[in-house]
Formats: structure tokens, C-alpha cells, sequence
């Protein structure tokens, strides 16, 4: 009799601890759903960022060897483009200058001489501007691996309200692109090219001066079309406000119209045709900063 009883009571307890046991998987099961998928330590977070890196890398320098390649279509179609008076935009300006009757609104109608000082000059110029050309044609892809690394930090409610954020930001940096390259540049090479400090003194302008001075007018652009973005992010952690965008609103516009007389010739017309889209922008980022403090408060 004691040794059945010894026997039930170790069945019991075996039962008992398995049970136990099982619930104790279950438990920690649901614990493990419930926590976040994408809790990663340091050391996997910067392993993730380093994928992200070396991806990105490997679209520039895609692109780069392709830019490197096309030599003729981005030097004599696109860069040296902008100094012709056949350019799109000199061609506009042009017959703008003949409808209102102000040639002063020609712009680009002597060619510009470039020339290179050094023996390794040109193939450098070659080599460093195929790797910026790179940058640029991989920058939709870039914004897209610098998404994919910050999206899982970021609630549900809010990847459904940055849906989208990958094209705005590519479209918005493209944009930047082409109003640097067909506005300010053709306006830029015309006032740089031809400013004179005495007749003594010839222009003959290193061609790396000049491809300098027009990939960083480019890319600057895409950077500055970027504002909205920009106000996104920082209306969201609370370091950006409707109200302060407002009351600076006089400050910005008259920085934004120095900037425009200094990038462009010393006519009212161009600054204008400059500073429009900027001011543009910045109503832009008044209201995306606006929306964003208005859906804050709807969440409290």
C-alpha cells in the first residue's frame, strides 16, 4: 500500500512538473512575442548599419564605374553643358531678354574657356567627378538603405504616418538636383565666368574650378530641397514649431534673398526666379511642421 502510494505521489509530482513545466514555455513563448522584433544590441545594430554602408557603397561605385565610362554624356552633354549658349536655359533667358526688352537677361553668350594646369589634372577631374556623378545617381538608393536602418526603431503609427518617406525624399533630392543644374548654374557660370576686376586680368578657369563649382551648386541644391524633410523630423521630437517657423518668417526671406543675389546676376529678375522656389519651400515646411504638432495633439 505505501509503495503504491509512493509510486501515485511520483506520477503526481512527474504530472505536476511537466505541467508546470509546459506553462513555463507557454509563458515564455507569449513574453517573447510580445517583445519587439527588432531589439537588437549595440554591437547588431551597428552590424546592421555596416550592411546598410557597404550596400550603399557598392551602388556608388556601380554608378561611379558607369559615369566613368560614359565620359562623353557627362562632360560635353551635362557639365559643360550650362556655359553654351545653346543650354535650354540660356536659350530661355534669351528670348525672355528679347520679350521684355532687357538684355541684361542674357546670360552665357561668350564661351568660357576651361583649362587644366596640371598633368594628372584632367584624368583626377575624371576620376572625381565620376564618383560625385555615382553619389547622385545612387541617391534614391542610399535614401533607401538609410530608411531601412531607422524604420525599425520607429512605432507602427509611426511607419504608417512616414509611408511614402523614401520617394519624397528622393523626389524632393532629385528636384533639388535639377533646379541647381538648370537655374542656378547657367546664372552662376555667367556671373562668375564673366566678373571682371580689371581689364588687365584674362579668365582662363581651371576646369577643375569649374566642376567644382557646378557639382557643389547641384548637389547644395538637392540638400536645400531636403527642407521639408528636415522639418519633418524635427517637428516630430518636438524641436520645431509652426509658431517659430512664423515669427522668423521675415528673417528667413531676407536670407533667402541675399542668397539669391549672391548666387545670381545683379538683376532683380533672377533673383526672383532663385529665390521663389526657396520661399516656397519654406511655407512648405510650415505647414508639414503644422500637420505634424496637429496630429500630436489628436494622439494626447
Amino acid at each position: 500500500m505505501s509503495g503504491d502510494f509512493y509510486k501515485f505521489t511520483d506520477t503526481h509530482t512527474i504530472f505536476k512538473m511537466t505541467g508546470t513545466t509546459d506553462q513555463e514555455k507557454q509563458t515564455t513563448k507569449k513574453k517573447k512575442q510580445k517583445e519587439p522584433a527588432g531589439e537588437m544590441s549595440f554591437l547588431e545594430h551597428l552590424e546592421e548599419l555596416r550592411w546598410h554602408i557597404i550596400r550603399s557603397v557598392i551602388a556608388i561605385s556601380v554608378a561611379s564605374v558607369v559615369a566613368f565610362i560614359e565620359k562623353d554624356l557627362i562632360f560635353d552633354k551635362i557639365i559643360f553643358a550650362p556655359k553654351r549658349a545653346d543650354f535650354w536655359t540660356n536659350r530661355m533667358m534669351a528670348k525672355l531678354a528679347e520679350l521684355t526688352n532687357t538684355p541684361s537677361l542674357k546670360i552665357n553668350t561668350h564661351e568660357l574657356q576651361l583649362i587644366s594646369i596640371n598633368m594628372s589634372g584632367q584624368f583626377m577631374t575624371h576620376m572625381w567627378t565620376a564618383i560625385v556623378a555615382g553619389i547622385i545617381i545612387a541617391s534614391p538608393f542610399i535614401i533607401y538603405e538609410f530608411w531601412r536602418f531607422i524604420s525599425p526603431a520607429l512605432h507602427d503609427n509611426e511607419r504608417r504616418y512616414a509611408t511614402g518617406a523614401v520617394f519624397y525624399m528622393s523626389s524632393l533630392f532629385l528636384l533639388g538636383v535639377l533646379f541647381g543644374y538648370y537655374l542656378i548654374v547657367p546664372l552662376s557660370v555667367d556671373f562668375l565666368g564673366s566678373y571682371s576686376i580689371s581689364g588687365d586680368v584674362v579668365n582662363q578657369i581651371n576646369v577643375l574650378s569649374y566642376i567644382s563649382t557646378v557639382t557643389s551648386i547641384v548637389v547644395a541644391g538637392g540638400v536645400v530641397f531636403e527642407l521639408p524633410i528636415l522639418a519633418f523630423f524635427l517637428s516630430k521630437i518636438g524641436l520645431l514649431t509652426p509658431a517659430f517657423l512664423r515669427r522668423y518668417r521675415r528673417h528667413a526671406y531676407v536670407l533667402l534673398l541675399l542668397i539669391s543675389a549672391i548666387i545670381t546676376p545683379p538683376d532683380v529678375f533672377s533673383q526672383i526666379m532663385v529665390c521663389i522656389p526657396l520661399v516656397i519651400l519654406y511655407e512648405v515646411s510650415i505647414f508639414i511642421s503644422w500637420r505634424v504638432n496637429r496630429n500630436a495633439e489628436k494622439m494626447k
